[in-house]
């Protein structure tokens, strides 16, 4: 038997999601099998992580530091007021672990950096990007490209959304877009949690697009948002060709396959 074959268990809970065409018991499990870094675990990221719970993933690493702040809790569901000063990602975790006691979690409690990302990616068949930082950002996806591993990079401001998926070798990457930090971004912005979490849910979509197969992911395209009027649009991206981190990245799965 497969070691990723579907349970009864498996049957029963992802029924309604098993009926989705060209889904179907072959892509639940490409999702049952499959592992995601997840960073962080906030606002964005702390969605993106509840529906690849919901929908089966098998094992989500979450990596985030520091505790819970009461300012934290207008967007961070997975957290909880009496969780206040505590770990988040042990939070989030635990709730996750109740929501879904069929998949596997695994907690870091660093943020990504120089000296863990390239373990941390190597770990995952697929990274979720939701830090708000671009360095760290740029190092996921840096350590992504050189491994081959597809990355889902989700930001928003206030009202506005974006999302960019990557898959090395066949798209352009983050670098391409932004070669270097921009020297004036803030880690502190306006947020609401409706708009982390329709960006943490479209970029969740990507994920279990790029691991099952299903549909068509948004490679080489931006999804740009802006919530405010409720208007959406993409914008072809293309590939710097001096571009230090994906010029020379390795070939992409072949055409119609799960990355997985």
């Amino acid at each position: 038997m497969s070691p990723f074959a579907l349970t009864p268990d498996d049957r029963t809970r992802y029924e309604w999601q098993l009926e989705a065409d060209g889904f179907g018991e072959a892509g639940q499990s490409r999702l049952k099998g499959a592992t995601v870094l997840v960073s962080r675990i906030g606002g964005v990221g702390g969605t993106l992580a509840y529906q690849l719970a919901a929908a089966g993933v098998g094992k989500l690493i979450l990596a985030h530091a520091g505790n819970l702040r009461a300012t934290d809790l207008n967007r961070q569901l997975l957290m909880s007021h009496a969780g206040i000063d505590q770990p988040r990602v042990e939070q989030a975790a635990r709730r996750l672990r109740e929501f879904n006691p069929l998949i596997a979690i695994e907690t870091v409690s660093e943020n990504i950096s120089a000296r863990n990302v390239d373990a941390l990616v190597g770990r995952a068949n697929a990274v979720a990007s939701c830090a708000p930082l671009f360095a760290e950002r740029l190092l996921m996806n840096r350590a992504a490209v050189q491994q081959g591993k597809p990355l889902v990079d989700c930001a928003m401001y206030e009202c506005e959304i974006q999302l960019v998926t990557i898959v090395p070798g066949r798209t352009p990457c983050l670098a391409c877009l932004y070669p270097h930090e921009p020297p004036a971004w803030q880690r502190r912005f306006p947020v609401f949690g409706a708009v982390a979490g329709t960006v943490g849910c479209l970029g969740a979509l990507e994920i279990i697009k790029l691991l099952s197969g299903l549909g068509e992911p948004t490679c080489g395209r931006m999804l740009v948002g802006d919530l405010r009027t409720m208007a959406f649009r993409t914008v072809q991206l293309r590939r710097d060709p001096q571009c230090a981190v994906c010029v020379n990245a390795g070939s992409p799965p072949p055409s119609g396959q799960s990355i997985h």
